[in-house]
């Protein structure tokens, strides 16, 4: 006999609704705290976005980043940050340190500035190797925050145009909605957290988007499969019939996903943690959307009965009774 795993019954009974509209509203909240949030306490941009140097070092002794702050001091730089790098496959005597120095310097100013800061700290850590350099200037970093935020625009027109075409309006509609919480809260907690905001970090958001369509359209597929056959049961019972019709598929899809994002988070280095990190949050916020914003949204807009039949009289959509009468 073969061993099937089940973390969810095969028949479930679920009132998603019960609560009525209220984790909607509790959502939206968190969404505006978020915006308040990057507007007051701003993003930990990385070097993607403001622009400057990033040096990579790594010795086998273990000198504090106040000595090498310290030895570039003297070099009167205009914003420098060190932090130290921690990763479980380091050696027991593999120290990494990364420099990071906003500039608006040219290409030709910004290497001597290299070969500065590299000679000065060798003056404390005569061991320290440069295992990586980027440079990117601020013209080019203004044009990447520009090219994310299109990104991330074109990405919700875009689905919002294919639900729309896909199934109706108002389908189109409260997926936008939802994908808009996710990636506003996304950010809202790399605000709180401050944790570095790069353009690994954009291509996260975007995969979150996908993922949570990829969601929310089975869901907004099995209601219009149950309105083509169910003539008598409100849109509440079939929205509830949907999503426990489907919440196997979502809870298993959905950890099975995290679980490969942890082993990234954990062992795949620091280059790629801030992704599994981004990817890990937006997961749990992409189901969540689905049920509690996504699906309220729908009951909320209201949708026609049939695709099949053309209405002869009136506007199309908004033709389904949503009460429970």
């Amino acid at each position: 006999m073969a061993f099937r795993l089940k973390l969810v019954p095969t028949k479930t009974s679920i009132d998603f609704f019960k609560w009525g509209g209220m984790p909607t509203y509790a959502s939206f909240a968190l969404a505006v705290a978020s915006i308040i949030a990057v507007l007051t306490m701003g993003m930990n941009y990385g070097i993607d976005f403001l622009g400057g140097t990033t040096i990579r070092t790594e010795s086998s002794q273990n000198v504090e980043m106040s000595e090498y702050r310290s030895a570039l001091d003297s070099l009167e730089l205009s914003d420098v940050t060190i932090t130290e790098v921690f990763d479980p496959s380091f050696r027991a005597d593999q120290f990494v340190k990364q420099v990071r120095i906003q500039s608006a310097q040219d290409t030709d100013a910004s290497n001597a500035m290299i070969a500065e800061v590299e000679a000065a700290l060798r003056t404390v850590d005569p061991q320290v190797v440069f295992t990586a350099v980027e440079t990117v200037g601020p013209k080019v970093s203004g044009e990447l925050i520009q090219t994310a935020l299109l990104a991330v625009a074109a990405s919700l027109i875009g689905i919002m145009a294919y639900v729309w075409l896909r199934f109706e309006w108002q389908f189109g509609a409260a997926a936008v909605v939802g994908l808009f919480h996710d990636a506003v809260l996304t950010v809202g907690l790399f605000s709180v957290l401050q944790v570095k905001f790069d353009l690994t970090i954009v291509a996260a958001l975007l995969t979150i988007i996908g993922f949570s369509i990829n969601d929310t359209v089975v869901v907004f597929d099995r209601v219009r499969e149950i309105l083509r056959r169910d003539q008598k049961s409100s849109l509440r019972e079939i929205l509830n019939i949907a999503l426990n019709e489907t919440l196997s598929r979502t809870v298993m899809t959905t950890l099975t996903t995290m679980l490969a994002l942890l082993a990234l988070y954990i062992w795949g280095g620091d280059v790629i943690r801030g992704f599994a990190f981004a990817m890990l949050f937006g997961a749990l916020v992409g189901v969540y959307s689905t049920v509690f914003i996504c699906a309220q949204c729908v009951l909320w807009l209201g949708v026609k009965r049939d695709w099949d039949k053309k209405p002869t009289t009136g506007p199309s959509g908004t033709q389904f009774p949503t009460s429970t009468e």
